[in-house]
């Protein structure tokens, strides 16, 4: 790595040790540089691992990885992480099949202490780790490391409150990269937050502590000297919220300070109590377009995965621009939706809808008990977050929207399988945990005219109604176009054939119609291809006109086949003492690892090469391939 001569020379993070300042600064621009040529030309995240370089370097510095356990919030930020424990040349192949993740693993490196694709969980996961080092009567050092937007999230709370109960020694660092709590107020602030991290001033109060416990009135001195602490540190910093919690408060520092880093996290590591680290740091740093518009460059495709030129909109797109249609003639009518605006395709109807939108933070849970509020008061809540993410507001739909039949639009994005985000961001589970919810209505549209369509229904059943589509093309859809209503339940017949029905759900509702000829060719004949749109309630009507017709059913979904509709489906003719042939096509038990939508789909056997394998013909009879 000729380009990079001093990060060439990292191999592991006791290799920064031995660095002096100034190389240490050369690192930081490295590391920054080698992460920008990666990203830009593979795709990842951008800006948000940007902004924790120098503090990366800084805790690596400081500590001693893997003894000291680093607990990272959203693995997203950790690539300049990866890059220091001995991955760097792997860096290469991030996000690639059979190349490295772009979140913590632990299976992938010793210094991924715990895994991270969701927000908010490090402080809740570094307290066990506390508490195990305590019971283990070890030394290590426990650090998470949790962003602003994850202290949105309740989890980070209640491992707050849980471990300013324990008091047990644990180090939170809060990387503050929007400025969202507070930035320093001054060089006063400055001032304090130096004498606070300082040893000897943490000697004398703790000694001062100590006297006065022994001194008449003790209680009532100590009460004074506590109030007078915290009346000044709330003034002066913003702290005083964690320090009402049980935590020593230290900041805000500079997060792009690399000697006040470390003076700071030495400081720290030295106090035997729980402690809260505030530093602000400034996303993107190093890249003038990042740092402008952080959000823009919160994740980039990169040169490897351009666009195919298609100029039909995807599905996220679809969303936007149909919910706005909506929206235009019913004034009840409100968006929420956790942190994920640009993601969901929210940007057309917060625009011309600013005061029907909600934004809750990365709060998914929160975003559908409020919703379940807004429905008791007669609006109609759309609720679009991520499938995955989906997952975390399981409880809050049924306890809060279903059990008390408060109808919700849950549209769930990035359904199926996502790419290089790989296992923590598939969304592969909505089907099964969807259809065990009493009283859901669970869909997928084969089309962007459909995701309308099924849309508009949803608003009008007044039901708990949820919409899974892919993050890919939607295939169709006529901008112009009016929402028709869908009788619920209903599926639609595609093409009309003998001997085989292929129930197609969703997104292999277009590959399997896209591949029918070749298919057709193959096989001899021409099987009946049915848009099982509705997967609950589902046709029984048609599915039963099916299995008097047809000899075998093939169900082919893009989502786990434990608990899916293909589960569904067999269920069904063995209640109803049907004797046809069923293949289910769909997500094995186990997770699906990071590669490109195309090559994970084929691993999965999700391909009409896979269909064509395993139904043919002889002597007129289906035998499997």
């Amino acid at each position: 790595m000729p380009e990079y001569p001093i990060l060439s020379t990292i191999e592991s993070p006791a290799d920064i040790k031995r660095l002096n300042y100034k190389s240490l600064r050369k690192l930081s621009v490295e590391v920054s540089d080698f992460i920008q040529e990666v990203v830009e030309d593979l795709g990842g995240h951008y800006s948000s691992p940007l902004g924790v370089v120098d503090l990366t370097l800084a805790l690596h510095y400081i500590y001693n990885s893997p003894e000291d356990k680093f607990i990272w919030d959203v693995g997203h930020q950790a690539y300049a992480h990866k890059i220091i424990t001995g991955r760097r040349d792997e860096f290469r192949n991030l996000r690639q099949k059979n190349g490295i993740s772009g979140f913590l693993k632990r299976d992938e490196s010793p210094h991924d202490i715990f895994g991270a694709g969701h927000a908010s969980t490090s402080i809740s996961a570094a307290l066990g780790f506390a508490h195990a080092r305590d019971r283990k009567n070890s030394k290590d050092q426990i650090i998470a490391i949790i962003g602003d937007g994850a202290m949105t999230g309740g989890l980070a709370y209640e491992g707050i409150n849980n471990l300013g109960f324990h008091r047990t020694q644990l180090t939170i660092v809060l990387n503050d990269n929007s400025h969202s709590i507070s930035k320093s107020v001054g060089a006063l602030s400055h001032y304090l937050t130096r004498v606070v991290t300082n040893p000897t001033y943490n000697r004398i109060r703790n000694d001062i502590w100590e006297i006065s416990g022994k001194l008449p009135l003790s209680a009532h001195i100590r009460k004074i000297m506590r109030k007078t602490e915290e009346g000044i540190k709330g003034y002066l910093t913003p702290g005083a919220l964690f320090e009402e919690l049980g935590l020593r408060y230290i900041g805000p520092i500079d997060g792009h300070d690399l000697s006040e880093l470390f003076r700071t996290f030495k400081a720290v590591k030295e106090m035997n109590t729980p402690v809260l680290v505030h530093v602000y740091t400034h996303k993107g740093k190093g890249n003038k377009l990042a740092e402008k518009d952080a959000i823009k460059y919160y994740s980039i495709g990169g040169r490897v995965n351009k666009s195919n030129g298609s100029t039909i909109p995807d599905y996220s797109k679809v969303f936007g621009q149909s919910i706005t249609q909506l929206a235009e003639k019913d004034e009840k009518i409100i968006c929420v939706t956790a942190a994920m605006e640009i993601g969901t395709g929210m940007t057309p109807f917060t625009e011309k809808y600013p005061d029907r939108y909600v934004d809750v933070g990365i709060a998914e849970e929160h975003a559908v008990t409020y919703s379940a509020g807004l429905a008791a008061e007669g609006f109609k809540p759309v609720v679009p977050i991520y499938s995955t993410f989906m997952q975390r507001a399981y409880d809050h739909i049924f306890h809060d929207a279903l059990l008390q039949k408060l109808p919700l639009v849950y549209c769930m994005d990035r359904a199926g399988v996502v790419g290089p985000d790989g296992p923590t961001h598939h969304g592969v589970f909505d089907i099964a945990f969807m259809c065990t919810l009493p009283g859901m209505i669970v869909t997928a549209p084969k089309d962007g005219n459909e995701l309308r369509n099924l849309r508009a229904t949803g608003l009008k059943s007044q039901r708990n109604f949820s919409i899974r589509y892919p993050k890919t093309s939607s295939r169709n859809f006529d901008p112009e176009g009016k929402p028709q209503l869908l009788e619920i339940g209903s599926w639609e017949i595609l093409q009309k054939g003998d001997d085989v029905a292929i129930l197609a759900v969703g997104s292999m509702v277009g590959m399997v119609f896209d591949a029918k000829n070749k298919i057709n060719q193959n096989l001899g004949f021409s099987p009946t291809l049915v848009n099982a749109r509705f997967i609950k309630p589902f046709d029984s009507d048609l599915l039963i006109e099916l299995c008097a017709s047809h000899k075998t059913l093939l169900t082919i979904e893009e989502g786990v086949l434990s608990g899916g509709f293909g589960s569904a489906v067999s269920t069904f003719l063995h209640e109803n003492n049907f004797t046809n042939k069923l293949i289910r096509l769909g997500i094995p038990d186990n997770f699906v690892e990071h590669g490109t939508r195309k090559e994970l789909l084929e691993d999965l056997g999700l391909t009409s090469d896979n269909i064509i394998s395993l139904l043919k013909i002889k002597e007129n009879e289906i035998i499997y391939g």
